[in-house]
């Protein structure tokens, strides 16, 4: 299944001019369920320098998340009139139990093994966590997963290769 995901996307990036395959990289990291992690592994499979590749998915996945933040944030100050109360329906109750654990840091870098950085952050803020602290805690979490993984690809490319 895996494979299924990851074949189009570095195929789409290796079809890209070689000076523009970090954009590529940078915009398969926006996707959900890519995120930096994917992304970075992708840029060092298909040939980019793990010091452009990594860099480049770690930005698109912030990006993203940064909009989806700003997008749920104004979503949920126009449901609950400002409020920092709202209702929660029953659908993130695992979520919400972790994050009532763990709080922002908690959820932020472990999350990202349960559901998307754009998922997540968006949940936060939807219950009423505070959108410079998901921010935050999202761009080092973005950052850590696509470090590792792209450390692991290029380890991997250079064992092979």
């Amino acid at each position: 299944m895996l494979t299924e995901l990851v074949d189009p996307l570095q195929s789409f990036t290796e079809g890209l001019p070689p000076a523009l395959q970090w954009a590529g990289v940078a915009l398969i990291a926006a996707i959900p369920f890519v995120e930096s992690y994917f992304g970075s592994t992708i840029g060092v499979l298909t040939g980019l320098n793990p010091s452009v590749a990594v860099p480049a998915a770690i930005v698109g996945n912030v990006v993203s998340m940064v909009i989806i933040v700003s997008l749920a944030g104004k979503g949920r100050d126009l449901a609950t009139g400002g409020s920092t109360r709202g209702e929660e329906g029953g659908r993130h109750a695992r979520l919400r139990r972790a994050f009532n654990r763990w709080g922002v840091p908690g959820v932020s870098l472990l999350g990202q093994t349960m559901l998307p950085s754009q998922i997540t952050s968006a949940a936060m803020v939807g219950f009423g966590a505070d959108r410079r602290a998901v921010i935050l805690w999202q761009c080092v979490s973005i950052t850590l997963w696509g470090v590792a993984f792209g450390a692991l690809a290029a380890s991997g490319v250079a064992l092979l290769g």
